[in-house]
């Protein structure tokens, strides 16, 4: 996010202001619509608490936001090109519709150059974009104990298969599966560097992890199994928490996180992950360093190990592990996303 603009708060004044100083170099994504604009957007402005700024195109996308069709962002700094402005407007007018490969090609277009194009844009391919928009949109209707049948028809999912086979592959669990008065319940947030799943109770975190992370398929299921099939769509007040504590530690408020959490995991990935805990936003650590912190120092792999089995993503910050040559190993999340959060936590050393 703001690793070379002003504060928030110096962001909302421009986008109050209507500042052209920062077209191109700053957008602003507004929570309340899904949206994202150019600063200087003559819309009515939108509450502070509904904003969230952005330094690129590709990182309001990928936080979830679709371009505003008043303003015209893409637009702002010569980024949209025809095909890219007809694809968009194509998933706008059926956001429902199940793009595939073939639906391109028809269409005449070269799919290296849509990959290409939109991963340039977004961060992702146009396929994966379409897919996440329904994804998101069918968990949303599910949040508001709607029928699955209702969230397959607003995703736009040809079948309640197809859309109980996308979900699968996104949480692990059947959605028919998911009880609507669970004591575990999973909940979708819109962060700065892409979409969040969280599963909490009343009393704790159990899990937040980026969306695309390939391994969330699996400590779903765990989790799930765990207890006992008692998981559903929904939230809670540490729901709340947790999504409260991430816009203050993405905004620069605070780099730590004051959450009751229950990561789960051995007695020796406990140990591990309270070492993690441990190590001050604006730091970082190898993995032979937090192996000899917990007093094992020849267990630097089974530290590594731990490290990728922590399902508390940003709370347990395993982000803050890096090569013993300073290199940003593995992340789970991406290593892109690893050396924004190092980038953001610089604020806070």
């Amino acid at each position: 996010m703001m690793f070379d603009l002003p504060n928030p708060d110096t962001l909302y004044d421009a986008l109050l202001a209507r500042d052209p100083s920062y077209e191109g170099r700053a957008f602003v994504g507004v929570r309340s619509t899904g949206i994202f604009c150019r600063l200087t957007c003559p819309a009515r402005k939108p509450l502070r608490k509904n904003c969230t700024f952005f330094e690129t195109i590709a990182a309001a996308s990928e936080a979830g936001y679709r371009p505003c069709k008043r303003c015209k962002p893409l637009d702002a700094n010569g980024a949209l090109d025809p095909m890219v402005s007809s694809l968009l407007k194509a998933l706008d007018d059926n956001p429902g519709y199940r793009w595939r490969e073939a639906d391109l090609v028809a269409l005449g277009l070269e799919l290296s150059t849509v990959r290409r194009s939109f991963k340039r844009l977004f961060g992702k391919s146009f396929l994966e974009l379409a897919r996440q928009r329904r994804l998101a949109e069918g968990f949303t209707v599910l949040a508001d104990n709607r029928k699955v049948i209702d969230a397959q028809l607003e995703a736009g999912f040809e079948s309640p298969s197809a859309f109980r086979a996308a979900f699968a592959k996104l949480l692990g669990i059947a959605p028919g599966h998911l009880r609507a008065k669970a004591r575990l319940q999973a909940a979708w947030i819109e962060t700065e560097i892409g979409p969040m799943v969280t599963i909490c109770d009343n009393n704790a975190v159990y899990l937040l992890e980026f969306a695309d992370r390939k391994a969330l398929a699996t400590e779903l299921k765990t989790l799930s199994r765990d207890a006992k099939g008692d998981i559903g769509i929904g939230r809670t007040d540490v729901t709340d928490q947790v999504e409260a504590a991430l816009q203050d530690y993405f905004s620069g408020a605070t780099g730590c996180f004051d959450l009751p959490i229950a990561p789960g995991g051995t007695d020796f990935q406990r140990r591990v992950w309270s070492a993690l805990q441990d190590i001050p936003a604006g730091q970082t650590r190898s993995y032979a360093e937090l192996a000899r912190d917990i007093g094992q120092p020849t267990a630097t792999r089974a530290v590594a190990r731990a490290n990728g089995a922590n399902r508390l993503a940003i709370i347990i910050p395993c982000h803050r592990v890096i090569g013993a040559d300073g290199s940003l190993t593995g992340y789970g999340g991406g290593i892109w996303r690893k050396e924004k959060l190092i980038a953001i936590e610089r604020q806070y050393k």
